[in-house]
């Protein structure tokens, strides 16, 4: 590969009459890359030209010869000789280092060390939608990357398969299953009947009351409110994994929700026992006013049921134990930013050192809709399949503009479409 650094102390040395050692052990690599890929202060040549280094700078770039297919440019700011490379050639010089090896960057560094990575997580019975894109890309990416350099990588996709929402879809079947056939299109179907469900709720109090019982027959393991739920799963999961398969993206463990949800009772008795459960207004919470966090976790509602933070500090027990790890990382909006502060503070009360310092949240922007924030229940949602089917043509139309002889053009098209999106988001 080109030594680009030295080349670059070799054209110098010939316009200053110094040895180009000397001078490429001055070339730095300017922190910000609008400065050029790399730098030669001159200050460094003042005392022994006898010449300000502006001066100094502007005589080299006039008597400097630029080979324009290694550096394509050279630019003077102050003191500073700015040099551009060629991008063109440093993509072939990388490309050609990769074609030696299918090892190409890759390490042990991570040898011994265990890694979780929380991604993805969308809710089943509803459609896999752009909100879900940047966790389930950024989080894949991630996973990749530590496998590369030698980590045990464990890909979780925590699944939102638990809340008041499944009773309403039981609900939602209970009245209408017999509409819906979802043996086919079965997320768009489930999606109706969802949107069905929250508008009669918000009419009828007693279907609503309904739904919440549903909820509590299925946590109670109510035999036909179980089947359902896991035929919604099933069918959801079928779907996802088609999106994932084009995104080439895949876990280790699908434990969601749901998983931990007969795994709260044991963080409940030891924020008890070490004298960390207050009660507020009938709910159970732990202060965090002490870590500077001035909003309280809640533990238990007043009606005595956990929330997802507590399913959350379960699965963070379930994750310490069974995967022993260095870090678990989750990849989530920033929108749940205090969510994760919460658990965070609280986890020190339930895990080692080593497991609540090793707890990262992966934060990223929200994914909006020019009207605001996307809903299912609502029904304005961008479905992630959509996309990639827009995208996809979008780049068969080019193809077909700008080099319409290629051959296999729906497969370049795919590839090149599904590729925008993963960059685009990465």
């Amino acid at each position: 590969m080109i030594d680009f650094k030295k080349k670059i102390a070799e054209e110098i040395s010939k316009t200053v009459n110094i040895e180009k050692e000397e001078i490429e052990t001055y070339i730095e690599k300017p922190i910000d890359n609008k400065n050029g890929d790399y730098a030669f202060p001159c200050f460094r040549l003042a005392k022994e030209l006898k010449k300000a280094p502006p001066i100094i700078a502007n005589e080299i770039k006039e008597k400097i010869e630029l080979d324009t297919s290694i550096i394509e440019d050279v630019q003077v700011v102050g003191g500073y000789l700015n040099f551009y490379i060629n991008k063109e050639t440093i993509t072939k010089e990388v490309l050609k280092e990769i074609s030696k090896t299918e090892k190409y960057g890759k390490t042990n560094i991570g040898n011994g060390k265990n890694i979780v990575v929380d991604y993805s997580s969308p809710n089943i019975a509803k459609p896999f939608h752009i909100g879900h894109l940047r966790s389930t890309v950024i989080g894949g990416a991630l996973y990749n990357i530590y496998k590369y350099l030698g980590y045990n990588v464990t890909g979780v996709n925590h699944l939102g398969d638990y809340g008041t929402q499944f009773g309403k879809m039981i609900e939602a079947y209970k009245m209408w299953g017999s509409e819906y056939d979802l043996s086919e299109d079965a997320i768009n179907k489930m999606v109706d009947m969802y949107v069905r469900i929250n508008n009669l709720c918000k009419e009828d109090e007693a279907v609503l009351e309904r739904c919440r019982e549903n909820f509590k027959l299925l946590e109670e393991g109510d035999k036909y409110c179980t089947e359902l739920w896991e035929h919604f799963k099933e069918l959801s999961l079928k779907e996802f994994d088609k999106i994932y398969d084009i995104l080439g993206v895949k876990f280790d463990s699908l434990n969601g929700e749901a998983f931990y949800s007969d795994k709260t009772d044991e963080v409940v008795e030891m924020l008890k026992e070490k004298g960390k459960l207050t009660e507020s207004e009938g709910a159970e919470i732990v202060d965090l006013a002490d870590e500077g966090i001035e909003t309280p976790c809640i533990i238990k509602k007043a009606n005595g049921s956990t929330i997802y933070a507590t399913r959350d500090l379960a699965a963070i027990l379930y994750r310490a134990r069974t995967y022993d790890f260095d870090k678990c990382l989750y990849v989530v909006a920033y929108e749940q930013n205090l969510h994760f502060k919460q658990i965070f503070a609280v986890a020190k009360y339930l895990v080692d050192e080593k497991y609540y310092k090793g707890l990262i949240h992966v934060s990223y922007g929200m994914v909006q809709l020019p009207t605001g924030k996307m809903s299912t229940r609502l029904g304005n949602v961008v479905k992630i399949e959509d996309l990639i089917t827009e995208t996809i043509e979008k780049a068969k139309e080019i193809i077909t503009t700008k080099n319409p002889e290629l051959e296999n053009k729906d497969e370049v098209a795919k590839k090149v479409g599904i590729a925008a999106i993963i960059f685009n988001t990465l």
